[in-house]
């Protein structure tokens, strides 16, 4: 079993083979922002045009489809730039955000009898890769005000069967990484974040992903870099990064100490090529979004009932995946927040309800009877995991939260002055709209 490790693990000066070295950050200047042609809608997403083409046919026509063709070099290039961008030493890509959790965590070796802390306001997957490992899946309560788990949640949700923190920078927006550093330091517990929505958000200027031991990140269609699917692990500790090679890849460069365990895992060519071209207008859209969202929140801190999700102290930039406020439906007549995006939609600004309450969900609760779990764990440890698992802040804010998709904040000022003009709208004809 590889050494336990943490953010204090000496650095290599080096990257093996198949990992990729960051450069310094380019002093070029970014590409203006690129906005979705007249005949599409502001919140159609993925956008691409003919450098996205271009990449893709020159991957075609190579005959090098896989990063281990002889001569591929796409996906270390993916690598190099996204490493070199996220300000992180070492990058592994992988060929999904599921499948950068389950590496990270098969390279930490978690397994049976081993408990992963992570919030309950997140996707599935989060929960899915600590299952796929046989691991202990513990529920820590989220801050009402920032979506995130709450540090106080987690702190009280370690035990000594506690063997990873797995926060989640929800809607790619960072949870309160000081908090949670400090947690992981001060009781020798690894830090993972789990930053698939997240990529060019920063905590006190630093881009995530490398204030815990390392972050995983997803390029699933409706992410901000999109190859449809793909993902990427970041890390400055190199030891750590080649155990991420290792066991995604069969054979890997055999430069870590192998448990035993590995996967196919990678990324291919075609992905990196279209991830390349769309880091060409990655900066530009996220400058857009920076300035959209600060927009929007100022107009709708005005309407009462509205509020949007606070950002933590420790914030320098939000990569603005998804824009969350809370719905107080008292404040708009007693109107139920399914009318009150009903009458969004029918007035032209579509929105969701966002996620369910994971923890109470028919598939994780099934986890509980599940015979490998009941054997592994028994099924007295099984129903008090069950208790363990309750997170009252979250089932509420499950109720009011309310979601615009990071395609909206690529729009025009007057795009947000409309929707905000849609909620205030509701808001006077809320009694009309409760009562029909």
């Amino acid at each position: 079993m590889p050494r336990p490790l943490t953010r204090r693990t000496v650095l290599g000066s080096a990257a093996g083979a198949g990992l990729a070295l960051a450069i310094p950050p380019s002093s070029a200047a970014e590409p203006t922002v690129v906005r979705p042609p007249a005949a599409k809608a502001v919140s159609d997403w993925p956008l691409s045009d003919h450098r996205d083409e271009a990449a893709l046919l020159a991957v075609l026509r190579s005959g090098k489809w896989g990063r281990t063709a002889g001569g591929a070099s796409r996906v270390k290039d993916f690598e190099i730039a996204f490493a070199s961008r996220m300000k992180a030493r070492h990058c592994v890509a992988t060929s999904s955000g599921t499948t950068a959790l389950l590496t990270a965590l098969g390279a930490l070796n978690i397994g049976p009898g081993d408990e992963v802390i992570m919030p309950p306001y997140t996707f599935v997957a989060t929960f899915n890769a600590i299952t796929a490992n046989f691991a202990l899946p513990v529920f820590a309560d989220t801050d009402a005000a920032s979506f995130q788990i709450d540090p106080a949640k987690l702190a009280a949700a370690i035990t000594p069967a506690t063997k990873l923190l797995l926060p989640v920078h929800i809607a790619g927006s960072p949870a309160d990484l000081d908090a949670l550093s400090a947690l992981a330091t001060s009781r020798k517990i690894t830090l993972l974040e789990d930053a698939c929505q997240a990529p060019l958000a920063e905590w006190r200027g630093q881009p995530v992903g490398t204030v815990g031991l390392g972050g995983c990140f997803s390029f699933q269609a409706s992410k901000n870099l999109t190859s449809g699917e793909g993902g990427a692990i970041l890390t400055n500790d190199e030891t750590f990064a080649h155990l991420c090679y290792d066991f995604h890849t069969p054979g890997g460069v055999k430069k870590s100490a192998s448990s035993g365990r590995g996967a196919n895992y990678r990324l291919t060519e075609f992905q990196a090529a279209v991830l390349l071209a769309q880091m060409t207008r990655l900066e530009a859209q996220a400058t857009t979004r920076d300035a959209n969202a600060a927009y929007l929140s100022e107009l709708l801190r005005k309407i009462p009932g509205i509020t949007p999700a606070a950002l933590a102290p420790g914030v320098t930039r939000s990569a603005w995946h998804l824009y969350m406020f809370c719905y107080e439906s008292a404040k708009f007549a007693g109107l139920p927040r399914a009318k009150f995006l009903a009458a969004l939609t029918k007035a032209g600004v579509a929105a969701s309800s966002g996620y369910t309450s994971l923890n109470t969900s028919a598939h994780v609760k099934a986890l509980a009877a599940n015979p490998h779990y009941q054997r592994l764990y028994g099924p007295a440890a099984m129903a008090r995991w069950v208790d363990r698992n309750q997170c009252p802040v979250n089932d509420r804010l499950v109720e009011e939260a309310v979601w615009f998709g990071q395609a909206k904040l690529l729009g025009r000022r007057a795009d947000m002055e409309r929707m905000a003009s849609a909620i205030a709208d509701i808001q006077k004809r809320a009694g009309e709209l409760a009562r029909s």
